[in-house]
């Protein structure tokens, strides 16, 4: 992993002339290294992370445990591609264990998912069973904690 790629995963979207600052060395370095990990789909886009109970728009979130039948000559591959291009989709990755897959999904209610689990991901060929967890609440996204220091489950000291 470059050192570049490294500092970005670690920390915050800093702009060429920080990072060059931060790496010792010059913005043009930095500026072709962040070129050539976007040229080689290693960096594929810039994702913020929010708290989705204080966002706008509120939407409902599931992770559903796919078991897949391979297929000859395509394995896992040709079918997670094909569930991975549905609208509803966020994540997927193919899993080792009960299941094959893992979707993280998105809708805008619990109907909405239940009905994309229903009729679209279950109807496909080589889906073999699916179980839906919907989230209920999150308390850390992507590194962040997401509670308020109220939040934050510690209590204090009481005595007797």
């Amino acid at each position: 992993m470059t050192t570049v790629l490294q500092l970005l995963l670690e920390g915050e979207r800093l702009d060429t002339a920080q990072l060059a600052s931060i790496l010792d060395q010059s913005e043009a370095e930095v500026t072709a290294e962040l070129k050539r990990l976007e040229a080689e789909q290693v960096l594929l886009g810039w994702r913020p992370v929010f708290n989705p109970e204080r966002a706008q728009g509120e939407l409902v979130r599931a992770v559903i445990e796919v078991r897949i039948s391979p297929e000859r000559d395509g394995g896992f591959d040709r079918l997670a591609a094909r569930i991975s291009q549905f609208e509803a989709v966020e994540s997927c990755y193919l899993m080792s264990g009960a299941y094959d897959l893992l979707l993280f999904a998105k809708g805008k209610d619990l109907r909405e998912v239940a009905t994309f689990v229903s009729e679209r991901l279950a109807s496909v060929d080589g889906v073999l069973s699916t179980a839906t967890h919907f989230m209920l609440r999150a308390y850390k996204e992507q590194g962040h904690l997401l509670l308020s220091p109220t939040e934050s489950g510690d209590k204090p000291a009481v005595s007797p």
